[in-house]
């Protein structure tokens, strides 16, 4: 989207904890990111796993770390068991959460359906959303990438009026480039980026496309952050394994 203002739009690095971390690392992770510096003007997130988020929360309650959740369920009560619900995310301090992560979609079958309702109720509850999507190796190879991102992304999302994206943030994840071996260039990433810009503004207007940040969720690492965040249609990472180590993890942030 040439001509698009990138002041209007947040960048954001956020850390996606994923299954890892006792209370005890949590605690020695979160002392190690205190001491860290951030040097960027992005906005850092991390998301620990359920049973941390309260200890994360009060331990960076006066830091600029924002802890977000994982993933939550569209019912605000109920006969869910194993479920969190966003008021029960709200009560300890949580205002964001990851919707949509591939292995989420892959693991544990959550599809556009369900997705959009969990959506639903963390807007209704006045929470952020990082709305997850992105093709695999097979779709990449057959040609269909962009097609799958842009059901998914209309499927879930494109209910919402338009206000609605004041408080949603997009996650590009290149499900073919994670773990198997292969790589999604820095033009990869910003081609599949633009696209997905480009169908926001088809959809919603230029304002909305311009003001939505989208994020890259491809194995950034410190060594290849900075030429990925370079690119005019990326506004940060979703980060997995390097958000575990507070070094790399900074490196990452500190790349903007």
């Amino acid at each position: 989207m040439e001509g698009y203002d990138l002041i209007m739009r947040k960048q954001i690095v956020a850390g996606n904890w994923k299954m890892n971390n006792d209370l005890s690392q949590t605690q020695s992770l979160i002392e190690a990111l205190q001491s860290q510096e951030i040097t960027s003007k992005a906005e850092v997130m991390v998301a620990p796993t359920f049973t941390n988020l309260l200890q994360a929360c009060e331990a960076l309650k006066s830091s600029p770390i924002e802890v977000i959740a994982q993933n939550m369920h569209f019912a605000e009560n109920g006969a869910y068991t194993g479920e969190i619900s966003a008021d029960m995310l709200k009560s300890v301090g949580v205002k964001t959460v990851i919707l949509g992560h591939s292995e989420r979609r892959a693991y544990f079958n959550e599809t556009d359906e369900s997705l959009a309702k969990k959506v639903d109720a963390a807007l209704a509850n006045d929470m952020r959303v990082i709305f997850c999507f992105g093709e695999e190796l097979a779709d990449r190879k057959s040609g269909n990438e962009e097609s799958v991102v842009e059901n998914q992304i209309k499927n879930a999302l494109f209910h919402l009026e338009a206000q609605a994206f004041n408080n949603i943030v997009l996650a590009y994840e290149p499900v073919w480039a994670i773990g198997t071996g292969e790589t999604a260039s820095p033009e990869q990433a910003q081609d599949m980026h633009a696209f997905i810009r480009q169908t926001l503004a088809d959809a919603y207007g230029n304002e909305v496309a311009n003001n939505t940040s989208i994020l890259y969720g491809g194995s950034c690492k410190p060594n290849n952050a900075q030429e990925i965040f370079s690119k005019p249609d990326v506004d940060g990472g979703l980060i997995g394994g390097a958000s575990l180590k507070a070094e790399d993890f900074f490196a990452i942030v500190n790349a903007f």
